[in-house]
């Protein structure tokens, strides 16, 4: 590659990063700015290997606010989107949200824990479990409808059909309050499930959810819970289609 050459394709590459506002493409310098020839050639080839398949699903399914927060949080979500993608840019950002050592690129790709469910539902599940209590109090007609709208009707019925495992014993009257809740300890629960697992098969699931969520700081009460409200969670999950 000639002097031209290399500079054009530095212009390149300082042009892609300056479009989404932050300089991650390149992890070190010497990727941006030339590099011998033959370690150009090796890097160029690496570059254009088509990520495989699991690896392509993998990365489609990550919460944007995860890529963002990550990158820049700045970011605008049409540009997320793009990043997201973009095939050539998938393994490396995909290295950035995962442990270093981690095989992205092989074929191993199965189901993941939750078999390709919604992580939102499956938390929504367990914490109807744990608040199966107030679930059974709640008997409005009005106050079910504004609970129903915030967890649905399947969790509704869930926790109901569970309602011996409950974990809470306290009840929560406020149908709003109580689908928080809900949500709060399921994702709690969730996260507690997925640290019993590691690698790989913990980050397929919890960077499905966005930035924030109970699931990133579970209490050792739902560490102690988790176990069985996720053993009865993925018994009902394995009875329905994969939500994705």
């Amino acid at each position: 590659m000639g002097d031209e050459a290399l500079i054009t394709d530095r212009r390149e590459r300082l042009n892609l990063c300056m479009t989404i506002g932050v300089m991650f493409i390149s992890p070190n310098l010497e990727e941006v700015f030339p590099m011998p020839i033959g370690t150009q050639s090796a890097r160029r080839d690496d570059r254009l290997k088509v990520p495989s398949v699991g690896l392509s699903q993998f990365f489609a399914l990550i919460h944007p606010t995860r890529l963002a927060a990550c990158l820049d949080p700045a970011l605008s979500p049409a540009t997320l989107v793009r990043l997201q993608s973009s095939q050539r840019l998938q393994p490396r950002l995909a290295g950035l949200l995962v442990d270093d050592g981690m095989d992205l690129e092989g074929d191993g790709w199965g189901p993941d824990l939750l078999h390709g469910y919604d992580p939102r539902q499956a938390a929504l599940f367990a914490g109807s479990i744990w608040h199966a209590r107030s679930l059974l109090k709640l008997i409005s007609k009005s106050d079910l409808t504004v609970l129903i709208e915030h967890i649905g009707a399947e969790a509704h019925a869930f926790g109901i059909r569970h309602q011996a495992r409950a974990i809470a014993t306290s009840s929560i009257a406020d149908p709003e309050k109580l689908a928080e809740q809900i949500e709060h300890d399921g994702h709690a629960c969730l996260g507690a499930w997925l640290d019993k697992h590691s690698g790989l098969h913990r980050h397929r699931v919890l960077l499905r959810l966005p930035v924030g969520t109970a699931a990133e700081e579970p209490t050792i009460e739902h560490r102690n819970a988790a176990g069985q409200l996720f053993a009865l969670v993925i018994t009902r999950l394995m009875t329905e289609v994969p939500a994705t």
